[in-house]
C-alpha cells in the first residue's frame, strides 16, 4: 500500500529508568518534508528520535515505508545530528580526523585513502562550511561550525531520513537562521525527509512544513505551522504563542 508518509509511528511506549516517557505516541513523518517536534523539556522529544534510531527499547510500531529493513538503522538511510558532540580532550582530533574516522574502517594511524581526502572538502562545501576548518581542532571551533560538521557527517552518504536534535542549540540568532536556511535548502534540493527537535517556535515556523506538538509523552497536535492555533500552543506550553502562528512568513509548499 502506498503512503505519503516515510515513517509511521503507532502506539509508541518508552520507559527510561522505570519511568514512562512516551505514552502511546502516534505520528506521521511526511515523505520529502521537514517536520518539527516541539514541546517542553521532558515531554519526550529526544526520546522519540532515539526510538526511531533503535537506540532504546520501545513498545509499539515504527514503520519505514521505503523498502529498506530499518531494524538496524544504516547511515545510508538514516542520518543523525545530536544536540552536542562531547570531545575527549585526551584525544585532540581535528575536523579532518573526525570526518576521516567516520568515512573509513581502517585505523586512523594507517592514514586516510585518497578518496577520503578528496571527499572531506566536498562534505564541508555541501553544508556551507569553510574548508579551512579541516585542520582546526574540534574543541576550538564555534558551536555553529561544529553543527555544520556534524551535519556534513550525517549527510554522507545521502540519507532518506535526517534526524536533528536541537540542531541550532548554542548558536547565536544569526547563526541559527543560517543553519535553518541550510536545512531548508538541503530539503528542497535533495528531497530528504527531515525530523528536527526544537524549542524555538518563531524560527521553526519559518522553515518547516509540519509541526508535531508533544506533551507528557503523547502527540497533542500535528499540522502545518499555519494550522497550529494559539490555543493549541497554550495547552502544550502553558503560555500564549500566537505570534508563532500569525507573524511568520511560511513559504514552503508540499512536494
Amino acid at each position: 500500500m502506498t503512503t505519503s508518509a516515510l515513517v509511521s509511528v503507532r502506539d509508541l511506549h518508552v520507559e527510561l529508568g522505570g519511568n514512562p516517557v512516551l505514552r502511546g505516541l502516534n505520528a506521521e513523518l511526511p515523505r520529502g518534508q521537514i517536520t518539527a517536534v516541539l514541546g517542553l523539556n521532558g515531554s519526550g522529544k529526544t526520546t522519540l528520535l532515539r526510538a526511531i534510531l533503535r537506540e532504546i527499547p520501545y513498545r509499539g510500531e515504527i514503520t519505514f515505508h521505503c523498502g529498506h529493513d530499518h531494524r538496524h538503522p544504516d547511515p545510508r538511510h538514516v542520518g543523525y545530528v545530536p544536540q552536542k558532540l562531547t570531545i575527549d580532550s585526551s584525544m585532540p582530533l581535528t575536523v579532518r580526523d573526525l570526518l576521516g574516522l567516520a568515512m573509513q574502517r581502517r585505523p586512523i594511524f594507517f592514514g586516510f585513502s585518497r578518496k577520503v581526502h578528496a571527499t572531506k572538502a566536498e562534505m564541508l562545501h555541501a553544508v556551507g562550511a569553510d574548508i579551512r576548518l579541516l585542520d582546526r581542532p574540534l574543541e576550538k571551533i564555534s558551536g555553529g561550525e561544529r553543527q555544520r560538521v556534524l551535519l556534513a557527517l550525517a549527510l554522507q552518504p545521502e540519507p532518506e531520513l535526517l534526524l536533528l536534535d536541537e540542531p541550532a542549540s548554542g548558536i547565536d540568532v544569526s547563526g541559527q537562521e543560517q543553519f535553518y536556511d541550510l536545512i531548508s535548502r538541503l530539503n528542497r534540493e535533495k528531497g530528504t525527509t527531515i525530523l528536527l527537535v526544537s524549542h524555538d517556535l518563531s524560527m521553526v515556523g519559518k522553515h518547516v512544513h509540519r509541526v508535531i506538538c508533544v506533551k507528557d509523552g503523547q502527540v497533542h497536535c500535528q499540522a502545518a505551522p499555519n494550522e497550529i492555533t494559539p490555543n493549541m500552543l497554550q495547552q502544550v506550553f502553558g503560555v500564549n504563542f500566537g505570534m508563532f502562528v500569525h507573524d511568520h512568513q511560511h513559504s514552503h509548499t508540499d512536494g
